[in-house]
């Protein structure tokens, strides 16, 4: 068994309302960024795993999402490329 990290991209589904971006979103254009059209404020998880491969880091990972990192209803989650530590 080998030792992966595996990092998680955690964010709010596209068309439900992102408060916390839109607050965001405002900040920046008071702070003198007008061309930002759009800001979805997430999550980024970093999570070390054992398993046989890549793969099946990977997979471990993506239970943990549907399970417990990510809520399905509000969120979606994009796993990176599982890399051995």
């Amino acid at each position: 068994m080998t030792v992966f990290r595996v990092g998680v991209h955690i964010t709010p589904r596209r068309g439900l309302l992102d408060p916390q971006g839109k607050a965001v979103e405002g900040a920046l254009h008071s702070l003198g960024f007008p061309g930002v059209s759009d800001v979805h404020v997430g999550r980024y998880v970093v999570i070390e795993t054992r398993a046989a491969d890549a793969g099946a880091a990977a997979d471990s990972v993506r239970g943990m999402c549907e399970r417990l990192l990510a809520n399905p209803v509000t969120e979606d989650f994009e796993i990176e490329t599982a890399a051995p530590t």
